[in-house]
């Protein structure tokens, strides 16, 4: 393993931009290697990407590992959390983040959604040349 210099990996998060108070979350399928997994991202009010985690399944365990990861990750809570109409983001926002708001509506996700196209892009061109 590498060394780092106790200075230097807090010069780095500090220097790392803030996420917004804003949140929105988002699951897509994707295959890889034949095999269905799902793309969770999260991004901030911006637009800049948060955390993306690619997990085998969509449930209420898959949604609390991604909360859990992504705060740690950011180290900073959200004022509100914007998800699709998927049950389980409900259920894992009641257990890991209680205090913050969530709303769940097909509309407001539109930025997550716009994130996800790059990917879906990647996809679609990796299709047509087999």
């Amino acid at each position: 393993m590498y060394e780092v210099r106790p200075g230097l990996r807090s010069g780095l998060r500090r220097r790392r931009p803030r996420p917004g108070d804003t949140w929105h979350l988002d699951e897509v399928f994707i295959k890889i290697n034949g095999e269905r997994k799902y793309l969770w991202r999260a991004v901030d009010a911006d637009g800049n990407v948060l955390d993306i985690l690619v997990q085998n399944r969509r449930d209420k365990a898959a949604a609390r590992r991604f909360f859990r990861r992504l705060l740690k990750k950011t180290c900073s809570v959200p004022r509100v959390v914007v998800t699709d109409k998927l049950r389980s983001y409900g259920a894992a926002h009641r257990e890991v983040m209680p205090l913050v708001e969530h709303r769940s509506h097909k509309g407001l996700n539109n930025r997550a959604e716009n994130s996800h196209q790059p990917t879906r892009q990647r996809e679609r061109a990796m299709r047509s040349r087999n």
